[in-house]
């Protein structure tokens, strides 16, 4: 608890006045992007700052279960219509971590297994796990993951907002939660179904149990018409602070001396997968007539909080971000080994 103390509550404070100043900049995603960025430039200074799993797995809860209630049965037709640009979409990011893979071994000189789990589109911890087990560089592998997320959530909000208020577009995405608003026992209710979900899927060891349990739970209740409440703002806000806190914590003093070239390196590769992930999501965009946003958001090399949270702030197309990043956290988590074996023979 003391421990707790010392290092959890002043990294709630910092977070908050964070929070408090971006909003004041108007900034996208405030209580992500403050406390993210607050938190890991104070940890690379040598503050002692921590965030237990228990206030990840809340924020990841909040977006799961706000994430769950878009999924009426008539956005899980829209859906359905677009299933082959879904899996288009997971193959490309596939191929473009594959590709930012190779890369990242040319820039850098590292060995196979850390350039590949390096530049994998896929949750960091889950990276790193199978970056162990395959004889990679961990820390290296993690200082890229850590990298990436801040350069995504520091970019890709702000490019969205700003191409939105130049008229890029055709106006926003009709996609609203179906429960219009807070129930006091409903929401007891959807907190209990969906927490159980969550402990049920992290004792199976799903990853991302806590965002995907509730959102699956939270899916099929809002499919079936079941209006049991929407989240209060405040628990959104609140989760998101949490999920910032817990990225932030993550960087150390340590991660300023990471090998300078590896660093340059991964931060070079994020830029082009950026980049060309933007340039085919305009491809898709434009045959599909989805909203250009919601595309980017939809193929970027992000998480599912980060970018379906952007979504949500934006108006755009959440359930189309939440079900494109979904399906390429699925198959890249299942297939990741085999995908790591056909790159060493075809590399």
């Amino acid at each position: 608890m003391g421990v707790l103390i010392r290092t959890f509550l002043p990294a709630l404070a910092l977070a908050f006045t964070a929070a408090q100043l971006c909003i004041l900049l108007d900034t996208p995603l405030p209580w992500m992007i403050g406390p993210l960025f607050s938190t890991a430039i104070a940890c690379m200074l040598g503050a002692r700052l921590s965030a237990p799993v228990q206030a990840r797995e809340a924020g990841q809860w909040a977006i799961g279960s706000a994430l769950g209630l878009y999924f009426s049965a008539p956005v899980l037709a829209v859906l359905a219509r677009h299933l082959g640009w879904i899996l288009l979409a997971v193959s490309f990011a596939i191929c473009l971590g594959m590709a930012g893979g190779a890369l990242l071994r040319r820039l850098s000189g590292s060995d196979d297994a850390t350039a590949f789990f390096a530049m994998a589109v896929g949750g960091a911890s889950e990276m790193a796990v199978q970056a162990e087990r395959h004889g990679a560089v961990v820390e290296r592998v993690a200082a890229a993951h850590s990298l990436r997320i801040m350069m995504v959530v520091g970019t890709i909000p702000f490019a969205v907002r700003w191409f939105a208020a130049h008229g890029w577009g055709n106006g926003l995405d009709a996609f609203v939660p179906l429960a219009g608003r807070v129930d006091a026992a409903g929401l007891c209710v959807l907190i209990a179904v969906t927490s159980c979900a969550a402990l049920a899927l992290k004792r199976l060891r799903v990853p991302n149990a806590w965002v995907i349990g509730p959102l699956v739970v939270a899916m099929m209740l809002t499919a079936a018409g079941v209006q049991l409440s929407r989240l209060p703002e405040w628990m959104i806000r609140t989760g998101q602070l949490f999920i910032g806190v817990s990225l932030g914590t993550r960087f150390t003093p340590a991660f300023v001396h990471t090998a300078p070239r590896f660093l340059a390196s991964v931060a070079a590769c994020t830029a082009v997968t950026l980049l060309l992930a933007g340039l085919f999501a305009f491809c898709v965009a434009a045959v599909t007539g989805l909203h250009p946003g919601t595309m980017v958001l939809a193929t970027s090399p992000g998480g599912i909080a980060e970018m379906a949270l952007t979504a949500r702030v934006l108006h755009l197309g959440v359930p189309v971000v939440t079900a494109f990043h979904v399906a390429r956290m699925v198959v890249v988590v299942l297939g990741i080994a085999p995908l790591y074996r056909v790159w060493t023979r075809i590399g």
